[in-house]
């Protein structure tokens, strides 16, 4: 190329098309994306509607959050045409999420009967009991271990819990596990024999800590099944490992094959089935599976920052279940690649809680 060709006054023609290729036209009704402007809302305060509406079709997860806006209430609004009865809608989160303030946005969920079951953690059981027998307290994701525990003190995320508490649980759930045992004992050989299982126990113990800002106080009130699969995997664990050498030679018996029953039940019996499932792990599969036994879910909410790119259930998206038959096939489903606390709120304000009860 000479000096002359390089200082002409047009660019090189083949820069130019590789720059400015020509676009096709855009099919028609594609959605623009859309800002959102403060100016519109001066004078007066801004609400959830003015911030979803805004968020819509912003782009990236705020789309997605409007996406799973719509179709938690799509959940709610459906009825069945011949009976009325609504979606059953499958509720499950990690332990960590009831550790956080978010245990607050559970307790109204279950409190007004937004949801027909729960699937948790261990810690996602305990971690309700304990916070109404002793407070968790902010910190700081940086606080170094090994000072903590020199100070009985544990560290979840930039929460910190005294082991106090753990102490203050033991000492209100071993008086409990000795009564359920002597209840087993003394029913064995009758009509009513009793059998333990995962969600009989957190029912009971729902029902003894008495407490209004418990989860699991209001699923007892309300008799929503709470199912706990992994019950062991926590201090819950702890105290059942500690009362075998209390109770012996007797011992509490949990059956979780009862349960499984009971959980696939209720999906393959629902009319349609919605799940909203915060993290994942035991919680997102417990559901998923049990939904498989209908062939599927309607719909479907994923909240997590996981990544699929390991093969984990925990990261995977909604199709990767349509594969497995968990959600049906065309089935209305979103995964919102945001950590809930940072999300859920928002949600929940303008779906469950948007036409609040009267106080």
């Amino acid at each position: 190329m000479t000096l002359e060709s390089e200082n002409s006054a047009a660019p090189p023609s083949s820069v130019t098309a590789a720059v400015l290729v020509p676009s096709n036209e855009m099919p028609e009704g594609s959605q623009k994306v859309e800002e959102l402007d403060f100016n519109a809302f001066a004078g007066r305060p801004i609400t959830v509607d003015d911030l979803v509406s805004g968020m819509n079709h912003m782009g990236f997860q705020a789309s997605s959050i409007g996406e799973a806006i719509r179709i938690i209430n799509e959940m709610r609004a459906w009825r069945d045409p011949e009976t009325g009865d609504g979606t059953t809608i499958f509720l499950g989160y990690t332990s960590n999420l009831i550790s956080s303030g978010l245990r607050g946005t559970f307790r109204y969920l279950v409190e007004h009967k937004h949801v027909s079951a729960i699937v948790s953690t261990a810690g996602g059981i305990e971690e309700d009991f304990i916070k109404c027998l002793g407070d968790t307290y902010m910190g700081s994701f940086s606080t170094p271990g090994a000072g903590l525990r020199a100070k009985g003190l544990n560290r979840i995320g930039n929460l910190i819990v005294p082991n106090q508490n753990y102490c203050a649980f033991e000492d209100w759930i071993v008086p409990i596990l000795d009564k359920m045992l002597e209840e087993q004992e003394a029913s064995k050989g009758t009509e009513n024999e009793i059998n333990w299982t995962p969600s009989k126990v957190i029912h009971r113990l729902g029902k003894e800590i008495n407490d209004e800002r418990s989860v699991y106080y209001w699923a007892y009130k309300n008799d929503i099944p709470v199912f706990c699969p992994g019950l062991t995997d926590g201090s819950l664990g702890d105290m059942l490992y500690f009362h075998t050498f209390k109770a012996s030679p007797l011992q509490l018996k949990i059956d979780i094959v009862e349960d499984i029953r009971r959980m696939n039940t209720i999906a393959v019996r629902a009319k349609r089935a919605g799940m909203v499932i915060l993290g994942g792990g035991i919680v997102k599969h417990h559901i998923a599976n049990a939904c498989l036994m209908r062939n599927g879910a309607e719909s479907a909410v994923y909240i997590n920052t996981a990544q699929e790119f390991d093969g984990s259930d925990a990261g995977a998206r909604p199709d990767e279940a349509v594969s497995w038959g968990k959600i049906k096939v065309g089935a209305d489903s979103v995964k919102v690649y945001v950590e809930a606390t940072a999300c859920f709120p928002l949600i929940v304000a303008a779906t469950f809680a948007k036409e609040s009860p009267a106080p």
